[in-house]
């Protein structure tokens, strides 16, 4: 349980640090590649936060 919490806590904190960069450039991108870097950010999100779970 509270592994799952930790895991959670950290990927969201790395998405909304992604999602803070996407938002000062995000006048230059279009929907698709709006869409991509949101994938992005929770694909790395989770692999960061399963990293420094393991340690």
């Amino acid at each position: 349980m509270l592994r799952g919490l930790l895991s959670a806590t950290t990927t969201g904190l790395f998405c909304s640090g992604f999602a803070f960069f996407v938002s000062q450039i995000s006048p230059m991108l279009n929907n698709s590649q709006i869409l991509a870097t949101s994938f992005v950010s929770g694909f790395l999100g989770s692999v960061v936060a399963q990293m420094i779970i393991r340690k």
